[in-house]
């Protein structure tokens, strides 16, 4: 892939979801080991390795479309070397969640589908926007003001708070945002 290739690395509970984007096919390829990983919650990144290549091979020996259904893109190795991974597109992705029945893989895979018309999708758009444009170089860096204009540009137009310090506490999935009452002092 050239060196200007566009990455992205989403988080799903503080572990990493890499992703390449193919301008050929207009799609993003995402990392097998990295959706394992988060599947199987765990870390041992040989762990994972060795599962992805049993579950690859009992996928082939059920026939199964997903056992052979990788694209192989180079990524950044845990040694440092850029090295072939298996990549799988959105719906690859969609598949092999449904053959780990739990509900993580049921949470992740409502947050890897989530649409773009949702409130998280526009401001994903949005973060895509600030980050390809000249206005993330006019942001202060490390203020509250630089903070509270990176909100007022990704939730301006959503929610009627954006950009100001709230007032309220608040939570969304199940986490609680840092107390109100703490903002200012932090």
């Amino acid at each position: 892939m050239p060196s200007n290739t566009k990455m992205s690395i989403r988080f799903f509970d503080d572990r990493e979801v890499r992703a390449i984007w193919d301008e050929i096919n207009a799609k993003w390829w995402f990392s097998v080991l990295d959706i394992v990983a988060v599947l199987r919650d765990q870390n041992d990144y040989s762990k994972n390795r060795n599962y992805r290549k049993y579950l690859k091979a009992k996928l082939k020996k059920e026939n199964n479309e997903l056992g052979s259904a990788t694209t192989q893109l180079k990524f950044l190795a845990p040694d440092g070397k850029r090295r072939l991974a298996d990549m799988l597109d959105y719906n690859g992705i969609i598949a092999l969640g449904k053959q780990f029945p739990s509900k993580t893989a049921n949470r992740f895979i409502e947050w890897f589908t989530y649409s773009d018309e949702s409130i998280d999708g526009k401001s994903k758009t949005k973060a895509y926007a600030l980050f390809e444009s000249s206005f993330i170089n006019s942001i202060e860096v490390g203020t509250t003001n630089g903070l509270q204009q990176i909100h007022a540009y990704l939730y301006g137009g959503l929610y009627n708070f954006a950009g100001q310090i709230r007032q309220k506490n608040i939570s969304k999935g199940g986490f609680r945002f840092a107390t109100a009452e703490y903002l200012k002092n932090n």
